[in-house]
């Protein structure tokens, strides 16, 4: 969503369109995102958001912030990678049967 830079409010009210909105910038910097956009985004309280200059204006993107324990380590990743491997190449196994081996 780009956001355009107006010193003329009504001037930015006459140019709003379906694709654009006007948002209100608060005392603490905070952005008002038009409720129309945040429900055509799937914005939730508490999600981050990415800013970024575009032109004369700015461009705003959802963020998705990953907890360091959801990442994989290299380790995980080289395994996974194996696996993914192994089970295009057809050798894989149903679990039945290793839990049957198992006698699980």
């Amino acid at each position: 969503m780009v956001l355009p830079r107006s010193d003329n409010l009504e001037r930015s009210k006459a140019a709003a369109t379906k694709e654009q909105a006007i948002g209100r910038i608060d005392q603490r910097r905070q952005v008002v995102i038009p409720l129309s956009i945040f429900k055509t985004l799937n914005f939730q309280t508490g999600d981050f958001v990415a800013f970024a200059r575009h032109g004369d204006g700015l461009l705003l993107k959802p963020k998705r912030v990953t907890e360091s324990d959801e990442t994989l380590t290299a380790a995980e990743s080289k395994r996974l990678r194996q696996s993914l491997k192994q089970s295009r190449q057809g050798k894989t196994r149903p679990w039945a049967e290793i839990k049957n081996e198992l006698a699980l």
